[in-house]
């Protein structure tokens, strides 16, 4: 019985340090980042209805944010169980185009009836991680074409599902991972090239092919939003004037204009930083994005220290994960990119997001528990073609 007390003693103390060795420097700019993302929702009129429930999520977020801090991750270095999580993750995407929602013309939603589910944002983790393991045993040879290729196929899959749903957004932020762990794996200049140019050609093929007629229109409208502001053009409007509207300093918190009176839509989902801009004005805007400099910084440096090739690569496509994500969402927000439908990090909202992204914290904390100062690789994994 002494033996069993100190058994459990010790699994709770390591648990504790485990808590205790959290990235506290990352947490805090993102707790401050979802608080503000909750002060632009809340009303402060009568009800609030996503600030209530997104603050549900955000409690149910934390909580796989600790629980995933205490696992020890390096069972994601198996071969067998990236492929798992790829098949599943590819197969909801594919059961979407059955039994998924439409909502807004997309069909890209299971309606589970007290909330929703999107899996095309777990489906983006995965494909970090799957990225990940694919690029932590090749990055000596990553200047073979064929690696390029192959990782491209795994995620054009993804791409194509969301696509075809069609989620242009969400399509677009899985290229912008595909795209950003290539450059970061050390793929050469010409190689490089021979991409932009595949990209070039795949853009033209999707205009004629695969974009649907509304889509197109957002993408004109982008480069003449006054072409038809009461029309397609609408959302890209009100964003600029909301952004514009909040000047140095802002109107005060519950006070935006655009967004309590409804002139700006989805103003807590898509548009919740020109909601965000129009209150806090350019001072806060300017904080609010130093903070994400700070998470984005502090993402790196564990990838850094990470403990073979495939933490760090996780890492670092964490970031690019978040840095899409940001990028598109402000630049729709302040009229240099189309509109597309991206939430921002940790502040807009949705559980679906929402959960995603601490639960990729969490795996980094979980990574970060067994870290070292250089990296080292676990070779004793089973291989399979493409993925090893």
């Amino acid at each position: 019985m002494t033996e069993l007390f100190a058994g459990v003693r010790e699994i709770l103390v390591s648990k504790k340090i485990s808590i205790l060795r959290v990235d506290w420097v990352l947490l805090a700019p993102v707790l401050l980042v979802a608080l503000a993302g909750l002060a632009t929702m809340n009303s402060f009129v009568g009800e609030s209805y996503f600030f209530e429930r997104q603050s549900v999520w955000l409690s149910l977020s934390l909580v796989v944010f600790f629980a995933a801090s205490l696992v020890d991750w390096r069972f994601l270095r198996r071969t067998g169980v990236i492929v798992v999580l790829f098949v599943v993750s590819a197969l909801f995407l594919l059961f979407l185009f059955a039994a998924g929602s439409v909502f807004q013309g997309a069909r890209s939603w299971f309606d589970l009836g007290g909330f929703s589910f999107q899996p095309s944002d777990p489906a983006k983790l995965t494909l970090v991680l799957l990225l990940s393991k694919y690029f932590s045993r090749r990055h000596v040879e990553i200047a073979h074409i064929r690696h390029i290729l192959v990782s491209g196929t795994y995620a054009l899959i993804f791409f194509l599902l969301v696509l075809l749903q069609p989620d242009f957004g969400s399509a677009i932020i899985i290229f912008l991972i595909w795209f950003g762990m290539v450059l970061v794996s050390g793929i050469s200049k010409k190689h490089l090239l021979a991409v932009i140019a595949s990209v070039a050609v795949a853009s033209m093929l999707l205009w004629s092919f695969a974009l649907a007629p509304y889509q197109k229109q957002r993408i004109i409208t982008f480069l003449d939003p006054l072409a038809d502001v009461r029309g397609t053009g609408y959302n890209a409007r009100q964003s600029t004037i909301a952004v514009g509207s909040g000047e140095l300093f802002g109107k005060g918190v519950g006070y935006g204009t655009q967004s309590k009176l409804r002139f700006l839509p989805e103003y807590e989902t898509d548009f919740i930083f020109a909601a965000f801009a129009e209150e806090w004005g350019f001072v806060g805007s300017l904080l609010l994005l130093s903070l994400y400099g700070v998470i984005i910084w502090r993402i790196l440096r564990a990838a850094m220290l990470g403990a073979g090739n495939f933490e760090m690569f996780f890492g670092l496509g964490l970031a690019i994960f978040f840095m899409a994500h940001i990028i598109v969402h402000v630049g729709m927000n302040i009229g240099l990119l189309p509109i597309t439908g991206v939430t921002i990090p940790f502040m807009s909202y949705g559980g679906s997001h929402l959960v995603t992204e601490f639960l990729g914290l969490g795996i980094l904390m979980g990574q970060r528990v067994y870290s070292r100062a250089t990296h080292r690789d676990d070779v004793r994994e089973s291989e399979i073609p493409g993925i090893q």
